[in-house]
């Protein structure tokens, strides 16, 4: 049960004080750049998916990537990184460095149910609010949201748009206890159970839909968020489903309104290089509609992160993605029963 209550700790923050700072930002020096790319490079000859943390030694790194971890798991909920070489190496060469601090973190879950690791963000000329599809592979603006399987995510820009692409995150427990000081009607609805559309990603056992609510309180006390507004929005197409009341959709257009509050958000410009890793459990985050450059297409490489001594994750949590029994961690998506995790290194190659 949620209580209705302020919180606070270090993932509460507005993203208005954050852009007078860059605590946030981890910028690479030449020698951690190098360090990286040679672990990298060793790694060539091996499968990406069987590549673990002592596969790819980083000496130099690992202090600075466990303070990074710090803060991305119990810390404000995030970090950019910063400066690393994408238009001199080639793709073997990033996806590897991206698994390489990656496996700092945590330990990838698979993104769709082709079993992807490594996923790509990439427009492939889908409709993001067309049934069974997901926002990512399109161009269109996506609105605040948690991905919908990971405890970190992390986007990896390997090609920058021409024009938009602007990312925005959120604090989670800013916006909640905004939302609870203006309306603490509207906060009591969203901390309990909303109808989500599985999206046609259901596996045998499954029904089409669960039910989930978008604030929730762990067994430690914090606060986690859980939202894709589309899928809440698509779920009256399955029978069985509950009817989303007006009171509900009030509450959701009100925490939409507030987490693009420009004292609240904070917003980056994807430079290529450029890695940012969020708490998916306290941070919301935010796309707007992009152009690409001629001849070239956006995309950014995608992990999904479970995080095997990560904070409490709540019960209801568990209701889409399942339970690692290993770890007791969520899964991301549960794979069909004849497909095995894999690593593409390219959107087309992955949608094959």
């Amino acid at each position: 049960m949620t209580a209705l209550e302020p919180i606070s700790g270090p993932s509460v923050w507005h993203g208005g004080e954050l852009m007078q700072r860059d605590d946030w930002i981890v910028a690479l020096d030449a020698a951690e750049i190098a360090e990286l790319e040679a672990a990298a490079r060793a790694a060539l000859d091996r499968e990406l998916t069987a590549l673990t943390r002592d596969d790819l030694p980083l000496p130099r790194l690992d202090a600075r990537l466990d303070d990074m971890r710090g803060a991305v798991v119990e810390g404000c909920g995030f970090a950019l990184m910063r400066g690393l070489p994408v238009d001199r190496w080639p793709r073997e060469v990033a996806a590897r460095a991206f698994w390489a601090i990656g496996s700092r973190i945590g330990m990838p879950v698979c993104q769709n149910p082709q079993g992807h690791l490594l996923g790509h963000v990439k427009d492939l000329g889908i409709d993001a609010w067309a049934p069974n599809r997901r926002g990512y592979q399109s161009s269109a603006e996506l609105p605040f949201h948690t991905d919908i399987g990971a405890e970190i995510v992390g986007l990896f820009c390997l090609v920058p748009a021409r024009t938009g692409g602007l990312s925005s995150i959120v604090s989670a427990g800013a916006v909640w206890n905004r939302i609870l000081e203006r309306r603490p009607d509207l906060a009591k609805l969203l901390a309990e159970p909303f109808p989500i559309d599985r999206r046609g990603e259901e596996v045998e056992g499954q029904l089409p839909w669960y039910e989930m609510p978008v604030f929730m309180q762990a067994a430690d006390g914090r606060m986690t968020v859980n939202l894709v507004r589309r899928f809440i929005d698509s779920c009256t197409r399955h029978e069985g489903a509950p009817e989303v009341t007006r009171a509900q959709v009030e509450a959701l257009d009100l925490l939409e309104l507030t987490a693009a509050e420009a004292d609240l958000r904070l917003d980056m410009d994807f430079q290529p290089g450029d890695i940012q890793w969020i708490d998916n459990l306290a941070v919301l985050h935010t796309r707007t509609a992009y152009e690409e450059l001629p001849g070239r297409k956006r995309h950014l490489y995608r992990m999904w992160l479970a995080v095997p001594d990560g904070r409490a994750v709540p019960e209801p949590f568990f209701r889409r993605h399942g339970r690692d029994p290993a770890t007791g961690r969520p899964l991301g998506l549960q794979l069909p029963a004849n497909v095995s995790p894999t690593a593409p290194l390219d959107a087309l190659e992955a949608a094959a």
